[in-house]
C-alpha cells in the first residue's frame, strides 16, 4: 500500500458525517497525533495538539470534498496515520454547477488547491478573531524568508494562546509545505495537472522527476539544516516513491 492510500476499515474507526460527507477516522490517526504531540510536554498541550490537528486536517479535506461536490462528484474523507484523504466516489446525477464546462485540468487544479485554501481560511479566521478581540497580530519570518502570522491575546489564558499558535502553525506552515511540488501532496497534484496540460505525452514523467528532485532536496534540508527527522524521513520517502513510479515512460504503474 502506498504512503497516502486509505487504510482498511477497523472496528475501532470513528465514523460520522459533516455537511453530508462521510468521515472515517482510523485509530492510527490518534496514535500518530499523540506521538507528535509529545514534544509539547504537558498533558494539556498534547491534547491541544491532537484536537487542533484533527480539526485542521478535517477542514483541509472538507475543502477538497466540497470542491468535488461543486463539480458534481461525491466523496468521503479518511483521516489516517499520515494525514487525510478526500476520496471521490461517484458523479452525482446532473453534475455540478460547472462540472460540464470546466476543463478537467482546471477542475483538478482547483480541487487540489481547495484543501490548502480551506486551511488558509481557517487560519485567517483565527487571526481576525484575535485582532477583533484586541489581541496582538504581526508577521514574523521563518528561516528569514517564509512569512508567518503571530497572534495572541494579551489577556488570554495560556491554553487559549496555545490553541491559537498551534492552529496557525498547523494551517500556515504545514499548509505551505503541502504546496511543494512533491507527489502526492497537493502541490505535486497541481504540478502534475499543469505538466500534463502543456505536455500530454511526457507531463506525468516530468512531474515525477520534479517530485524526486524537490522531495530529495527538502529531505536533505530537513535532516541537515532544520534537524527535523520527521521532515527528512517524510520527504525522503515521498521522493523515493516518486522515483519508483518514474520508469522512463512517465507511467504510474
Amino acid at each position: 500500500m502506498g504512503l497516502f492510500q486509505p487504510p482498511s476499515s477497523t472496528p475501532y474507526d470513528l465514523r460520522f458525517s459533516i455537511v453530508g460527507i462521510p468521515v472515517r477516522v482510523h485509530p492510527v490517526f490518534w496514535v500518530i497525533s499523540l506521538l507528535f504531540g509529545f514534544y509539547a510536554g504537558s498533558i494539556e498541550q498534547i491534547l491541544i495538539w491532537v484536537v487542533v490537528v484533527f480539526v485542521s486536517i478535517l477542514i483541509h479535506e472538507l475543502g477538497h470534498s466540497l470542491a468535488m461536490r461543486f463539480y458534481g462528484t461525491d466523496s468521503y474523507i479518511v483521516l489516517h496515520g499520515m494525514g487525510g484523504l478526500a476520496i471521490p466516489t461517484t458523479a452525482r446525477r446532473g453534475g455540478g454547477q460547472w462540472g460540464n464546462s470546466t476543463p478537467d485540468w482546471v477542475r483538478g487544479v482547483l480541487i487540489s488547491l481547495a484543501g490548502p485554501f480551506a486551511g488558509c481560511l481557517l487560519a485567517s479566521l483565527v487571526v481576525a478573531g484575535v485582532a477583533l478581540s484586541g489581541g496582538v497580530v504581526f508577521v514574523d519570518w521563518i528561516w528569514g524568508f517564509i512569512p508567518f502570522p503571530i497572534a495572541f491575546l494579551m489577556d488570554g489564558s495560556a491554553i487559549m494562546n496555545s490553541v491559537i499558535s498551534t492552529m496557525l502553525w498547523v494551517n500556515v506552515f504545514w499548509g505551505l509545505i503541502n504546496l511543494l511540488p512533491v507527489f502526492p501532496l497537493d502541490g505535486g497534484q497541481v504540478s502534475r495537472y499543469l505538466f500534463v496540460r502543456f505536455d500530454p505525452w511526457d507531463g506525468v514523467k516530468k512531474s515525477l522527476l520534479l517530485s524526486v528532485i524537490a522531495g530529495g532536496a527538502i529531505a536533505i534540508t530537513g535532516f541537515v539544516l532544520l534537524k527535523s527527522i520527521y521532515m527528512g524521513f517524510l520527504f525522503g520517502l515521498l521522493a523515493y516513491q516518486s522515483y519508483q513510479a518514474y520508469d522512463g515512460r512517465g507511467r504510474l504503474f
